[in-house]
């Protein structure tokens, strides 16, 4: 839903500059050459739709655009795609035939979808402890293991001819978060920390870093 009156000449992200979801959204609109305008979402803990472009599941990213509103970081890129001249060659997660791919892209997005939720509970005054709390805490470490002994394999098994994949600008958001929030040390996941500093050297990465919105 767009407000009345609002000029949506330019689509309009509502996010924040410390999440991750959000940043995939802008790796790919840099990428794809697409101009937005970036609307911060202030309270995180806010239970009105409204404060997230009319998400009912009340989170972020969400892309308000003059056809409607798109919820979530891969409707977002797939919108920004179809508007954007510069088509660059984009494998999205149904292109990941092979199961160390398409697992790889799981455990990314589960990844994620567990951290928010020990970064929230943090946020919301929850303690570190309890046994969902650990049983998540060890489920992350877990996952992260996998995707560090198995990013060799899964970066080789993507089509060459690429511009772009899905699978590597989570993985990078994904991998950098943890070390911003603080949620996991990656020193010790070499592949993941390397895989990082060649994929972070993309311009629409140095353009994105993480940070707190003031």
């Amino acid at each position: 839903m767009t407000e009345a009156n609002e000029d949506l000449s330019k689509p309009v992200l509502i996010g924040r500059s410390s999440s991750h979801f959000t940043r995939i959204v802008r790796i790919f609109a840099d990428e794809l050459r697409v101009d937005y305008d970036f609307q911060v979402l202030r309270d995180m803990l806010s239970p009105r739709p409204e404060d997230y472009g009319g998400n009912p599941a009340l989170k972020i990213p969400v892309l308000r655009t003059s056809r409607g509103s798109w919820f979530g970081a891969l409707n977002i890129c797939r919108e920004l795609w179809r508007q954007s001249n510069h088509k660059q060659r984009i494998v999205w997660p149904e292109d990941l035939g092979e199961p160390v791919l398409a697992n790889a892209q799981e455990l990314v997005l589960q990844s994620m979808a567990t951290e928010v939720t020990l970064v929230m509970s943090r946020v919301g005054g929850a303690g570190d402890g309890g046994v969902h709390q650990d049983k998540m805490r060890q489920s992350l470490g877990n996952m992260v293991g996998w995707l560090n002994a198995n990013a060799a394999s899964f970066c080789a098994a993507l089509p060459e001819e690429r511009d772009l994949s899905f699978l590597e600008v989570s993985l990078f958001c994904l991998a950098t978060h943890l070390e911003f929030r603080e949620v996991l040390p990656m020193a010790p996941y070499t592949a993941l920390t390397e895989f990082c500093q060649r994929f972070g050297a993309r311009p629409s990465c140095a353009g994105t870093s993480f940070r707190f919105d003031t």
